[in-house]
């Protein structure tokens, strides 16, 4: 009988929780201005040093009060990050998962996720196709919502592994998604055509260069000021260039 007792009180105390969960609102998701990734390249032309100079020139972006205003100006104050590194096809890793940021605390956090980081991939060729194609999975998996998706690509040479560049971009723009450049010329210095013609698009897509490696810090910053505040460079300045119409 008390056995009996036992597994009835129980069985209602399952009821109970099983009734209060689906009860319980879901939880709510942050409205952003912008949901963005950013696709590092790690391809065999990118040494130890070179990586390094990628990763702290993302990591002082996002300890600046200029990218800040830029940030909290929007409608809804915030963004989400989240970043990735790419060499061939199939070879991507995410690095760093999607961060809300919304005031200097949680932007300085994603500096030191960054500075965390470490180098996964080696080799490969050079697949930007492959990056934007892993780079479009990646919205799903933000719990951000609203604003517009961005993918940031930024590399040292023309896709020459996988599918054309210019088919990514497009069924990422067919999407919905933009795509903005940072082309570094220290390899190729033509690169940054080969991006206004195959990689950025989708509305108010741009890319800006990075003469070389030393100066990636400086550029990066500059366009993650202007592709947050969805303002396109106007091609006043050789390192700011407008998508074409």
């Amino acid at each position: 009988m008390a056995l009996r007792l036992a597994f009835q009180v129980l069985a209602l105390l399952v009821a109970v929780g099983a009734a209060a969960g689906a009860a319980a609102p879901a939880a709510a998701q942050t409205a952003v201005d912008v949901q963005l990734v950013l696709a590092v390249d790690v391809s065999g032309s990118v040494s130890d040093e070179r990586f390094k100079l990628q990763q702290m020139g993302y990591a002082q972006a996002f300890r600046s009060d200029r990218l800040l205003e830029a940030i909290v100006s929007g409608r809804s104050g915030a963004i989400a990050v989240t970043m990735t590194q790419w060499t061939g096809p199939t070879q991507q890793e995410v690095v760093v998962a999607w961060m809300v940021i919304r005031d200097r605390q949680s932007m300085h956090a994603l500096a030191d996720a960054i500075e965390r980081t470490t180098r996964r991939l080696y080799g490969g060729g050079t697949s930007i196709s492959g990056a934007i194609e892993h780079a479009m999975t990646l919205f799903a998996e933000s719990d951000a919502v609203g604003g517009r998706r961005v993918i940031d690509v930024s590399g040292d040479g023309a896709n020459n592994r996988g599918k054309p560049a210019a088919a990514a971009r497009d069924a990422a723009v067919k999407a919905g998604i933009t795509i903005n450049g940072l082309p570094i010329l220290a390899l190729e210095p033509n690169l940054d055509q080969y991006y206004m013609n195959n990689v950025i698009g989708g509305p108010n897509a741009f890319h800006i260069v990075a003469e070389t490696f030393e100066t990636f810090a400086e550029a990066v910053l500059k366009k993650l000021i202007t592709e947050i505040s969805d303002v396109p460079g106007d091609g006043s300045s050789a390192d700011v260039t407008p998508a074409p119409d």
